[in-house]
């Protein structure tokens, strides 16, 4: 019976190892993914300018409240007749 603990052990140790590995490359992905959105953003708001920029942040904004506002107001049922 020991050997198969062992065994069993020694499989979840591996698995656990090849997880953690995997979860180091996704942080890294992500922090990589970060950076290049970040780079692209700035370049679009040096390309377009501030006012332009101020513009679209405003649409951006008013377009969440509004999404916000849906979420937050029930449908109204309607009978067809």
């Amino acid at each position: 019976m020991k050997g198969n603990k062992q065994s069993k052990t020694d499989l979840l140790k591996i698995k656990l190892e090849a997880l953690t590995k995997t979860m180091k490359q996704l942080i890294e992905d992500f922090i990589k993914l970060d950076s290049l959105s970040r780079g692209t953003l700035t370049a679009f708001q040096l390309h377009i300018g501030e006012k332009e920029w101020s513009k679209v942040l405003k649409q951006l904004q008013e377009r969440e409240l509004e999404a916000q506002k849906e979420k937050e107001e029930p449908k109204e049922k309607k009978l067809e007749i």
